[in-house]
């Protein structure tokens, strides 16, 4: 009887132990995580930051000079490339980051993965097709885009614009800013709107205009990362 009653009280503990798993964590859901797949010279926070880390909105990313970090996020990937900073973030109950200084890549497979903010713009894939795109921040009004697989909405307030597959641009967020100094260039031609509308007079929020594109290479496991909306 006793052995019967140590094998009951057994299987109770690993019953309830095994609930206690499948329970959220308080505070945090799965789309606020996201979880570091590599790092090298990188840090979450204040610590260092190691293959298997969880990330919660509100972290603090980086990586030193010649460092780099991967995270992973549902049907997302985020690389940061050295001397790149980033602060993890929620939108609408999806991951998001807002870029600091340097540049982020990002690969999805799907419209509603990952939302990655860089001064006043915000840049996500256009639709569920596999997409990779990376942004490098010049500084506080000017950015860099390229988009080599898919296509990306850039939006500025209402201005939204779709920068097709095999593009890249150089951004300037303050137009007015940048006419004062007399540092506006030609526009990207054509320039579009959704769906290659003409932008109205007095409607843009930012100017772009293209530049060369050139292969970036992030290290993302894009066969990973795209394989379905669901599985990163």
């Amino acid at each position: 009887m006793p052995r019967a009653r140590g094998i009951l009280s057994v299987s109770v503990s690993v019953l309830l132990s095994t609930s206690l798993i499948g329970m959220p964590v308080w505070g945090a859901s799965s789309t606020d995580l996201g979880t570091v797949v590599s790092a090298d010279r990188a840090h979450v926070g204040t610590a260092a930051a190691s293959v298997g880390s969880t990330v919660f909105a509100g972290d603090k990313l980086d990586t030193e000079q010649t460092g780099s970090m991967q995270i992973r996020a549902g049907a997302s990937r985020v690389v940061l490339t050295g001397s790149s900073h980033m602060i993890w973030g929620i939108e609408e109950g999806l991951p998001s980051g807002t870029l600091t200084g340097g540049t982020a890549a990002f690969s999805t497979a799907s419209a509603k993965a990952f939302v990655l903010h860089a001064g006043t713009a915000a840049f996500r894939a256009q639709g569920d097709q596999p997409t990779i795109a990376n942004v490098t921040l010049l500084n506080a009004k000017e950015l860099v885009v390229r988009c080599s697989r898919g296509a990306v909405l850039i939006a500025v307030d209402d201005d939204v614009r779709v920068i097709p597959e095999g593009t890249a641009y150089r951004i300037l967020l303050d137009p007015e800013a940048a006419a004062h100094a007399g540092g506006i260039p030609e526009p990207a031609a054509p320039a579009s709107w959704g769906q290659n509308q003409p932008i109205k007079a007095g409607k843009s929020k930012f100017i772009w205009y293209a530049i060369a594109f050139t292969t970036f290479v992030t290290w993302i496991a894009v066969s990973e990362a795209l394989e379905s909306p669901d599985r990163p």
